[in-house]
């Protein structure tokens, strides 16, 4: 593509979940020819609860050098993935902050007529997967936005088996903050659709 689409993914991520998922996705879309920003939203726990969770720690550590998303970066973008584990069947507060944020652009209407898609993982196998990407798509319709979810529309989502977005069941134990291969190909599954679909509505646009 001459002009390639520009994608954002903007996540919260504290103990490295929704970190290994956007490494997936980020290499998918790349692979499809998008260019590719990621940006991690800023951090407001207070630095004693990170510090009393080793794993959280050492992931917030290791993402210091993750830029936080700002309003050029949405501006900049064709399509937007978000990305939040759940709390309480919602969106994080680190991401939910950031989306507050964006009254300028939507006043504007620069957040109209933009793909948006989301992702999620929650820390039991039924808490919150469905409601938070939800909660997601009630911000994504204010903006005017559109929603391209994964659906069923490949094998490996019959596998994972969730059509709203990639989401991962995060066990508390040893692998905290790895994904698995089903995870992984949801990932880079609806990282590929979201840059196909966004890619046919810019030449669109553009005729």
């Amino acid at each position: 593509m001459s002009d390639p689409v520009k994608l954002a993914i903007i996540y919260y991520s504290s103990t490295g979940t929704g970190t290994a998922i956007v490494d997936e996705m980020s290499k998918a879309a790349q692979n499809a020819g998008a260019e590719v920003r990621v940006r991690k939203a800023a951090e407001l726990a207070p630095q004693a609860a990170i510090d009393a969770n080793p794993i959280w720690a050492a992931h917030h550590t290791n993402t210091a050098d993750v830029p936080a998303p700002t309003l050029d970066d949405v501006s900049w973008a064709d399509a937007l993935i978000f990305g939040s584990p759940t709390r309480f069947g919602n969106l994080a507060a680190q991401l939910k902050q950031f989306l507050d944020t964006l009254s300028p652009l939507w006043m504007s209407g620069a957040l109209a007529d933009k793909v948006y898609s989301g992702f999620t993982s929650t820390g039991t196998r039924h808490g919150g997967h469905e409601s938070t990407l939800l909660a997601m798509n009630n911000s994504f319709i204010h903006f005017g936005g559109i929603i391209v979810p994964p659906g069923y529309t490949d094998p490996v989502k019959f596998v994972d088996g969730n059509p709203y977005g990639t989401s991962h069941h995060a066990d508390f134990g040893p692998n905290l903050g790895s994904i698995s291969e089903d995870t992984r190909n949801a990932a880079r599954h609806q990282a590929e659709r979201v840059i196909r679909i966004a890619g046919a509505l810019k030449r669109g646009f553009a005729a």
